[in-house]
């Protein structure tokens, strides 16, 4: 497990964002607000007005996020990669976090349209 980013990954990233995965490397606020929260499970609402942005956040949880409408993103990631993603209503996608991983990332609205995603993370 990383304890600090690897600065090389995003070299050539611009500055202000690279002083924001710095400060943000621990942010465990992967949504706008929690929702539903319980012994073992924690559920988020997310939503991202076109060209607003989620500031990088920090996964530790296995977890599994459904988006409502259609949309387009663009997320940077601790290792330097940059993914961009085409959304249909309904998408869902898994992540199974073992002990001790983690991935770090934000998440920008590319698109015309609202994103709007529902997370559901599983607690140790």
């Amino acid at each position: 497990m990383l304890e600090e980013p690897r600065l090389e990954n995003f070299s050539d990233w611009p500055a202000e964002m690279r002083q924001e995965i710095v400060e943000n490397w621990n942010n465990r606020q992967v949504g706008s607000r929690i929702v539903s929260e319980t012994d073992s499970l924690r559920i988020w609402h997310l939503e991202l007005q076109p060209g607003e942005r989620a500031p990088f956040h920090r996964h530790e949880e296995s977890y599994f996020w459904t988006v409502i409408g259609e949309g387009k993103s663009r997320s940077h990631y601790h290792d330097g990669a940059i993914r961009h993603t085409d959304y249909q209503p309904g998408d869902t996608r898994h992540y199974d976090i073992c002990d001790g991983q983690f991935f770090v990332h934000d998440l920008e609205n590319i698109g015309s349209t609202p994103l709007v995603f529902v997370t559901v993370e599983f607690k140790r």
